[in-house]
């Protein structure tokens, strides 16, 4: 074949670093979530939805054939935890520690399942009224048949 083609579709999560209890003020998410959207389109990656609460991101996005998922990760924490310590001024000098964890969870969507999964991110404020991330994350864990070690999933 002389050009390559892709459509992956993925679903993201990442959480903040847990040793620092630093969490994302509200008035602040829907900012940062634009911002996440942002870096995803500055690496071709669209985001089709944003999304979490104060301690952690959902992301739905396709992936560029030109980036892998680890490079587009670090693109957007790094970026948007820089771009996070720059809102100490107004939200609190506490942001200046904030950070992300160093792992994060990527799960394949097949494209019949994409408003399934940007129904689950847009609904993450009643989700978690109900369940912690915790709990969310390895039910998302075992429904991608994920193999873990829960000693190294928190820290």
């Amino acid at each position: 074949m002389s050009q390559s083609l892709s459509q992956l579709y993925v679903h993201i999560v990442f959480h903040i670093n847990c040793n620092d209890a630093v969490i994302i003020p509200e008035k602040l998410q829907n900012n940062l979530h634009a911002y996440i959207a942002a870096i995803c389109k500055n690496q071709d990656s669209s985001s089709i939805i944003v999304g979490g609460i104060d301690d952690h991101v959902h992301l739905l996005c396709r992936l560029s054939k030109n980036i892998t998922a680890a490079k587009l990760l670090e693109e957007i924490k790094a970026n948007s935890s820089k771009w996070i310590k720059t809102q100490a001024d107004e939200f609190g000098s506490r942001l200046n520690k904030f950070s992300w964890q160093k792992g994060y969870g990527i799960f394949s969507v097949s494209l019949s399942k994409i408003d399934n999964v940007k129904q689950y991110i847009s609904n993450q404020k009643e989700h978690h009224k109900k369940i912690s991330f915790k709990d969310e994350y390895i039910l998302l864990l075992k429904k991608h048949n994920v193999e873990y070690d829960e000693q190294y999933l928190w820290n």
